[in-house]
């Protein structure tokens, strides 16, 4: 499939170098002037792009009118969409990042990094269309179940078990990414020992995926599991996930920081508690992590 891409831009030149980069790539590649012209693409057919390249400053209707008006539209709200800006103040960072930014990028962005920040975020949507897809299965089930308790071990196993606490807790469209990050955390970071810094570079070689593989191989990651308690009180649903790694400071994910939005990764935390859950919070050394949902009446899988 070729991913279909927007860019946003008043600034005529960047736009063009934009496309020739991105169209060079493979990608399907549309332009629009600013905000206004973009969202009445948009109002068309919401889904029909994969990745935004959005500018902040644009005639009327700038980057975050547009942000803030995708992001409360059902069909386009999971779109990743990466600010393109000419400065870097912290506030407009961390504004962008609360209101659902997936990425920052400086002006002019050098063809690497354009290329690699939009790789990592498509492969970041097909990861979330995959988990959405798959929810409803377990629904059926689990709807008088109170307590359930699981075990895993590798990433795939925590993507399969991401859908079925969505499912759970009869709030999946809205949960489902956010248990995912959770679980993957757990096993990366807490049972692998991978650190930030280590993802860091993993990502920019393209090497993340083979790592992880190797490390679930070896002592002592080999054998270390990823315990998971699910729990309903009236209709409440929580979720409690352990991992049995060292801990990590865990206060400074908590919310989103303008110093790591120029990373590939960091903000999966963040997202989860403002985007995922009613509640969230790590206890102690940070290798347990409790989440609460409360579904609307109407959500999914009622």
């Amino acid at each position: 499939m070729t991913e279909k891409l927007l860019i946003v831009d008043d600034d005529e030149f960047i736009c063009q170098v934009n496309q020739e980069i991105l169209t060079e790539e493979g990608y399907q590649v549309r332009l629009a002037e600013d905000g206004l012209a973009a969202w009445q693409m948009i109002e068309n057919e919401p889904d029909q792009f994969d990745l935004i390249l959005l500018d902040k400053h644009m005639p009327r209707l700038d980057g975050m009118g547009f942000l803030k008006r995708l992001k409360s539209n059902a069909r386009a709200r999971d779109v990743p969409v990466i600010m393109l800006t000419g400065d870097n103040r912290q506030q407009d960072v961390v504004e962008g990042l609360n209101a659902g930014a997936y990425y920052y990028l400086t002006k002019p962005s050098p063809r690497e990094m354009l290329k690699q920040v939009v790789r990592n975020a498509l492969d970041d949507l097909l990861r979330k269309r995959d988990l959405h897809a798959l929810i409803g299965q377990h629904a059926m089930g689990l709807r008088s179940m109170t307590r359930a308790e699981f075990t895993l071990r590798t990433i795939e196993e925590a993507k399969s078990l991401a859908i079925v606490l969505a499912d759970a807790s009869r709030d999946p469209s809205r949960t489902v990414n956010g248990y995912s990050e959770l679980l993957l955390n757990a096993i990366e970071h807490g049972n692998l020992g991978i650190t930030y810094e280590e993802k860091s570079r993993l990502l920019r070689e393209g090497n993340w995926a083979e790592e992880i593989d190797r490390r679930q191989r070896l002592p002592p990651y080999s054998e270390r599991k990823v315990c998971v308690l699910l729990s309903r009180l009236g209709n409440a649903y929580t979720v409690t996930i352990t991992d049995e790694g060292d801990g990590f400071d865990w206060s400074k994910y908590l919310e989103f920081d303008a110093i790591r939005a120029y990373d590939l990764h960091g903000r999966g935390i963040a997202m989860s508690k403002a985007f995922s859950f009613d509640d969230m919070r790590y206890i102690g050394c940070g290798n347990t992590v409790t989440t609460t949902v409360v579904p609307a009446t109407n959500a999914a899988g009622r």
